[in-house]
This record gives structure tokens, sequence and C-alpha cells, in this order.
């Protein structure tokens, strides 16, 4: 019994004998591939972030285009069932008093 935890002993201040010494080792060995990583995560974190961006305006873009084309086709209609190429169409309250008018 007391010969094991003589060798628990020893085997525990070997461990801490050889951290100690590896530990500055494994320290200069690692903080340069964390640091290299972390890099990578920030520039590949920007990179999404401006794809992104990108994705977006386009999205807006094409709603732009798409209410700009449904704002025309209805311009068209109005002007089409109005007429007359001179008068413009009205529309709302100023129809109705139109009618009266006349």
């Amino acid at each position: 019994m007391r010969e094991q935890q003589i060798e628990k002993w020893l085997v525990g201040a070997a461990l801490a004998f050889a951290a100690s010494t590896l530990l500055p080792v494994v320290k200069n060995t690692l903080l340069p591939v964390a640091e290299a990583g972390y890099q990578g995560l920030r520039s590949a974190a920007g990179a999404a972030r401006s794809s992104l961006q990108r994705t977006r305006e386009e999205l807006e873009d094409i709603v732009a285009e798409a209410q700009f084309e449904r704002m025309k086709k209805k311009l068209d209609l109005e002007i089409a069932s109005s007429g007359n190429e001179f008068e413009p169409a009205l529309c709302g309250s100023e129809a109705g008093e139109a009618t009266f008018e006349r």
C-alpha cells in the first residue's frame, strides 16, 4: 500500500516537472497557430459579411425594379382607360368631383 502511494507521488512529481518544462514549448508552438486561426476566422467572417451585403443590395434592386414595373403597368392601364391622351386620368376624390362638374 505504501509503495503504491510512493509510486503515485513519483508519477505526479514527474508529470509536474514535465508539464513545467513542456508548457513554454507548447505555448510557443500553439500561440502562432491560434493567432493564424483567429485571423483566418476574421477574414472568413469579413468575406461572409460582404457577400451577404452584396446579396442584400441585389435583392433590393430586384424589388425596386419590380415595384417600378408594377407602377408603370398601372399608369399605362390608367392612360389606356382614360381614352383621351391629353386629359390626365383622375383618381380618387378628383374623379368624383369631375363627374359632378360635367
